[in-house]
């Protein structure tokens, strides 16, 4: 995939940028190989640039506008249906060019295990990188049914590439014992339930170092997203998870890249998880990038 070539159909509303005066790169993963619940998040990128139609350009929150930022839609990474480690390195290479080029990059899942060879790329590049994780689900497995490819499990691959004392995970509130043991032991960051309030407490120690925010989508509450492939009870309001990129956008760390996943539209026909995803997503845009 070349990055001149935008995406065929819907772009992000306000693109604004070639992909060579851009500062901000959006893209798509469309991939759900891998899920051991429900598919259906491969056409979650697409459908969160449909219903960005929708969106005002300016956020009342940040008062700032989507102009202000230079960012281009390179469209979705086309990856080989049903063939996950060929995928996980096509994410990779396209990540690590665009580093290459000084790019800010905004990815949208897609499961959450394409965020592993995006983390990869990062970790890469910025040797003192810490992941802000945002999620339902702990993520910590080493493998699902034997398989260590698996959405469950990209967490813990970061963890064990950076060092776990340098992953911080908030709203958790599903998964193993052995999971949540292991970042016990190992000295990984989590707060349970919650994550405005932790997240308050996290970030002046993060002030001035490298960051990548990952976001599951299933951090919030069945009642504000039912349009993902795990939906799990007790989670979040919409209005603190805005609060939480707001809040991040406003402290001292150096937020590198981030991503948005796990939104599957065919399981919400009101469309309210694809329209609250595009609005993170224009949060992210304009607070992330300064």
């Amino acid at each position: 995939m070349r990055f001149d070539e935008a995406y065929s159909g819907n772009v992000f509303i306000g693109t604004n940028s070639d992909f060579p005066e851009s500062r901000v790169v959006l893209y798509g993963m469309p991939m759900d190989w891998t899920v051991s619940y429900r598919p259906g998040s491969r056409f979650g990128p697409a459908r969160i640039r449909e219903v960005s139609i929708g969106l005002e350009e300016y956020s009342a929150y940040l008062d700032r506008e989507l102009h202000e930022v230079k960012y281009f839609d390179a469209g979705d990474i086309p990856l080989p249906f049903g063939n996950p480690q060929r995928s996980l390195d096509i994410i990779e290479d396209f990540v690590t060019k665009l580093l290459a080029e000084d790019k800010f990059p905004l990815g949208m899942g897609g499961e959450h295990l394409v965020s592993w060879p995006v983390m990869k790329a990062m970790a890469a590049k910025y040797k003192d990188l810490a992941i802000i994780h945002m999620d339902a689900h702990t993520d910590l497995r080493e493998h699902y049914e034997g398989e260590p490819l698996s959405h469950s499990t990209p967490i813990r691959k970061i963890a064990e590439l950076i060092g776990p004392e340098n992953v911080f995970s908030f709203g958790i509130r599903s998964g193993m014992k052995e999971e949540f043991e292991w970042a016990k032991n190992a000295g990984m960051h989590i707060s349970k339930f919650e994550v405005l309030e932790p997240l308050k407490e996290i970030l002046p120690k993060l002030a001035g170092r490298p960051v990548y925010v990952t976001i599951d989508i299933d951090v919030l509450d069945p009642a504000h997203a039912p349009g993902t492939g795990t939906v799990d009870a007790g989670g979040i309001t919409s209005k603190e998870l805005l609060a939480s990129i707001h809040e991040i956008a406003r402290s001292e760390i150096n937020v590198v890249g981030a991503d948005l996943v796990e939104v599957a539209p065919i399981y919400d026909q009101s469309e309210q998880t694809a329209n609250t995803a595009s609005k993170l997503i224009r949060e992210m845009l304009l607070g992330f990038v300064k």
